[in-house]
């Protein structure tokens, strides 16, 4: 599968590790090459600088051969719309994005688009340590 990902955070730089180990073709872009260096040492994707907000990046990292795509930069609102433009100018067939705020997250749910909150996930598995036994 060929999954493109936005954002070399913390997540991004270990979903593509993730996904490079299991054999699939990754790209990771980010907008400051210094991410890169989160990558893990053997890593076989290629990383490339740029905004996945714009459309020329995207077909410069094969976003019209994409199986996936996966926005995780630190704003919810580049998240989007970089997930809008995969899913809706390249038709990407899978496409997720995080979202942070809860709010934001439901109604871009709602609208189509597969999302993951952090925020909602976290809070389940916290509250879910505090009511468990001990």
């Amino acid at each position: 599968m060929k999954v493109i990902i936005m954002g070399c955070g913390r997540v991004g730089a270990r979903l593509a590790g993730m996904l490079d180990s299991a054999g699939h073709e990754v790209v990771i872009l980010d907008v400051d090459s210094y991410a890169f260096r989160r990558l893990p040492s053997g890593f076989a994707g290629r990383p490339m600088l740029g905004d996945a907000t714009d459309q020329d990046v995207l077909r410069r990292a094969g976003i019209q051969e994409a199986d996936a795509f996966v926005s995780v930069t630190q704003g919810d609102n580049r998240n989007v719309l970089a997930a809008q433009i995969a899913q809706h100018i390249f038709k990407v067939p899978r496409v997720i994005t995080r979202i942070y705020d809860p709010i934001r997250e439901e109604l871009y749910h709602s609208l189509g688009l597969r999302t993951i909150s952090p925020t909602k996930v976290g809070a389940q598995l916290i509250r879910e340590a505090v009511e468990g036994e001990a």
